[in-house]
């Protein structure tokens, strides 16, 4: 088996955003939250960090945590391109006990790493433990728009459960916070993301052919496809869930 990091880290060399979700989607919820200057952003398992550098472009501060390393060599790069690289910091670590971050955000956010809390409950106490008095939480989920085969199933919760719509409104109420917005993937945003990821791993093998995890990239890639055609297309959705403390 080829290691997760170096499948994700080939599979997604093209995306500066590593999500489901498109670039005009992930500014939209810069909107929903009034994202500007005096805006302070925690970015928890930030990947490459286009989230945080586009709402830096806004007037907005910000600190991305990520367990890997090239991913944030990546992020500073695209700030300092970008010409925020002041206003931003990225911190290599376990984002659910972030190094050397204090204080409190006007926006604290985990977009599609829910398991860095355990699950989303866990996450979201996470999230809560940042965020400034009246701030928003974004946290990026997935969840079952159709019931799945009990192999799909296993395949995706292998470290966490996930929930249909109804079913994650009321993990959110549980955990003490108000669903006010959300922006969600579509089938589309789904075929980008997944599809752009067989053709990067193509050309990868296209010019590595002898490289010791080729064979199982391969393989992984191929799997990937015919599981997301299958089925995972019309079962399994995301999306990005604004929330709110309960007053």
């Amino acid at each position: 088996m080829v290691s997760p990091y170096r499948y994700h880290e080939i599979s997604e060399s093209t995306r500066r955003v590593l999500n489901p979700i498109s670039l005009e989607k992930l500014l939209l919820l810069g909107d929903i939250c009034g994202v500007g200057p005096g805006t302070r952003v925690l970015d928890l398992a930030c990947g490459k960090g286009e989230m945080l550098c586009r709402f830096a472009e806004r007037g907005a501060t910000g600190v991305g945590v990520d367990l890997y390393g090239p991913f944030l060599e990546i992020a500073r790069e695209r700030a300092d391109r970008l010409g925020v690289g002041g206003r931003l910091e990225f911190i290599e670590g376990d984002a659910a006990k972030p190094p050397g971050v204090s204080g409190t955000f006007g926006v604290a956010a985990c977009i599609g790493a829910t398991w860095i809390g355990g699950g989303l409950a866990g996450t979201l106490a996470l999230l809560a433990d940042w965020l400034a008095q009246g701030g928003w939480v974004l946290v990026g989920e997935p969840y079952w728009a159709e019931q799945p085969s009990e192999g799909l199933r296993s395949d995706f919760e292998s470290r966490q459960d996930f929930a249909d719509l109804a079913g994650t409104l009321d993990r959110f109420e549980e955990a003490g916070f108000d669903l006010v917005e959300m922006v969600l993937a579509s089938h589309d945003d789904w075929d980008r993301y997944a599809a752009s990821q067989w053709l990067n791993v193509a050309d990868w093998l296209r010019a590595h052919p002898a490289d010791p995890d080729a064979s199982a990239m391969r393989q992984e890639n191929a799997a990937s496809r015919r599981s997301y055609l299958a089925e995972q297309r019309r079962c399994l959705g995301w999306g990005v869930f604004v929330l709110r403390e309960v007053s």
